[in-house]
C-alpha cells in the first residue's frame, strides 16, 4: 500500500485478510486508530497515549465484523488527538491531504479514514462521532458517512471519548458499497421500502453559508419527490446555539473524566486546543450540566416528535466546505462553534444520520445529511442509495 496523502499511522504497517467468500469479500477498508487491532498498539493520535498500554489481544468488534463479512483490513488511520477534534490536523501525525479539496483540512477527527476512502486507497474506513467526527469528514471529503443510532452498535475495543454521545460510523465513496458495509454493521438488510415524509429544517438551511444552503436546493427537490410528501419545520426551536451550547457541556465534561487518570498519571504531551479543551472541561460547573441535561431531554423530545415513523429529516452537514488549512486558532475557534450548531443534534438526541454527497461550492465539496428515527438507520441507507440513482 502506498500512502502519498498522509493518512495512515506512520510507520506502522498492518494488513489482516478478510473471511474468504464473506458478503464484503474484495472490499478493503482502514480503521481509524482509535480501534483495537490484535498485537498492534492503539495510539490515539497522541504519542503518550499508548505508554504502559498493553497492546490488544483482540480486535475491536467493529474491525472483527468487518474481517467476519469478508473485506481485508489495509492500515490504521491518523486520528486527532483522543479523538478531540472536529478540522482533522493532528500536531503529532500531520493532516491527512484531502484530494476534494485540495490545500484544505480533511475534518476530524475521522481524518485519516475519510482522507484515505476519498483517495481511493480503500473502499470503506472505520471512523467515531461523537460530537461530528464522521459527518464533518464525510461532507468536507465528499463521502458517504454514517452515525448510527447512538447505543446501538457494540463499542467494544473503541477507545471512548464521551459515552453519552460515542458512536461507530464508517464512510464509503459510492452508496452500493455503503450500503453493503452498513448492511454487514447493522446487521440488518437495506429495505426497499423508503419512508414517505421529509421535513426541511429551516433553521438549519438559515444558519449554514448562503451558498452553501443554494448549492443542496437540488438535492433536497430530489429527495422531496423521491419520499412524496415535505414540509418545513425549525429543529431546534430554543435556537441551534443554544442545543450545541449543551453538546459543548455535556461533552467536554464526559472527556476530561474519561481521560482524567492519564493526565493525572502521565502528564501527557498535548496540542494547546487538545489541552484547553480538557481544562475547560474540568471546570464546567454541576448547575451548568444540570441545565445541559435538561436541554438534551428537550432536544430528544422535540427530535422524537419531528420524526415519526416513515419521516426523515434533512439538514445541511457542515454549515460551510472545508476551510483552508495552517489557519490560527483565533479563525478556527468560531468556524468549530458553527460546526458545532449542526451537529449537536447527534449527541443530545442520539438519532441515525448519514451524509449524502453530490454537491459543491464553487468546486468544493458539501453534503446534505438525513436524519431518522432512533432504529431507522438501515433505512437511511436505502434512502442514500436510492437518491444516489435519481442523479
Amino acid at each position: 500500500m502506498t500512502d502519498d496523502i498522509g493518512a495512515f499511522v506512520p510507520g506502522l504497517r498492518v494488513r489482516l485478510e478478510g473471511r474468504a467468500g464473506g458478503p464484503l469479500s474484495g472490499l478493503t477498508f482502514a480503521a481509524k486508530d482509535l480501534f483495537d487491532v490484535a498485537g498492534v498498539p492503539t495510539g490515539g493520535g497522541n504519542h503518550d497515549w499508548p505508554t504502559g498500554r498493553p497492546v490488544p489481544t483482540r480486535h475491536a468488534w467493529a474491525v472483527q465484523t468487518l474481517l467476519d463479512g469478508g473485506a481485508t483490513l489495509i492500515g490504521k488511520t491518523i486520528t486527532d488527538e483522543v479523538s478531540l477534534g472536529i478540522l482533522g490536523e493532528n500536531a503529532f501525525d500531520g493532516t491527512p491531504v484531502n484530494v476534494r479539496a485540495p490545500g484544505r483540512v480533511p475534518g476530524g477527527s475521522s481524518s485519516g479514514s475519510a482522507a484515505a476512502v476519498a483517495a481511493g486507497i480503500c473502499d470503506t474506513a472505520l471512523g467515531t462521532d461523537t460530537g461530528g467526527s464522521v459527518r464533518v469528514p464525510a461532507s468536507f471529503c465528499g463521502l458517504y458517512g454514517i452515525r448510527p443510532t447512538h447505543g446501538r452498535l457494540d463499542l467494544a475495543g473503541m477507545l471512548p471519548q464521551a459515552p453519552t454521545s460515542d458512536t461507530t460510523g464508517w464512510f464509503a465513496r459510492d452508496a452500493e458499497t455503503f450500503a453493503k458495509v452498513s448492511s454487514a454493521l447493522l446487521s440488518e438488510a437495506i429495505p426497499t421500502k423508503l419512508p414517505d415524509k421529509l421535513v426541511v429544517a429551516v433553521d438549519t438551511f438559515g444558519f449554514a453559508d448562503a451558498n452553501v444552503g443554494a448549492a443542496l436546493q437540488p438535492m433536497v427537490k430530489r429527495l422531496a419527490a423521491l419520499v412524496g410528501a415535505s414540509r418545513e419545520e425549525i429543529m431546534a426551536p430554543q435556537g441551534l446555539s443554544v442545543w450545541a451550547r449543551a453538546q459543548r457541556t455535556l461533552q467536554p465534561h464526559e472527556a476530561f473524566n474519561t481521560f482524567r487518570a492519564w493526565l493525572d498519571a502521565g502528564n501527557p504531551r498535548l496540542a494547546f486546543s487538545v489541552a484547553r479543551a480538557l481544562v475547560m472541561g474540568s471546570m464546567i460547573a454541576e448547575s451548568d450540566r444540570v441545565w445541559a441535561n435538561l436541554m438534551r431531554q428537550e432536544a430528544r423530545s422535540r427530535m422524537a416528535w419531528l420524526l415519526k415513523a416513515g419521516t426523515i429529516l434533512c439538514m445541511p452537514t457542515t454549515p460551510f466546505p472545508a476551510p483552508l488549512r495552517g489557519q490560527p486558532l483565533s479563525v478556527l475557534d468560531p468556524l468549530r462553534d458553527r460546526i458545532t450548531c449542526l451537529c449537536a443534534q447527534g449527541g443530545l438526541a442520539g438519532h441515525p444520520q448519514v451524509n449524502i454527497p453530490g454537491s459543491t461550492v464553487d468546486g468544493l465539496p458539501v453534503g446534505l445529511s438525513i436524519i431518522g428515527p432512533r432504529g431507522s438507520d438501515a433505512t437511511l441507507v436505502a434512502v442514500a442509495r436510492a437518491l444516489e440513482k435519481t442523479a
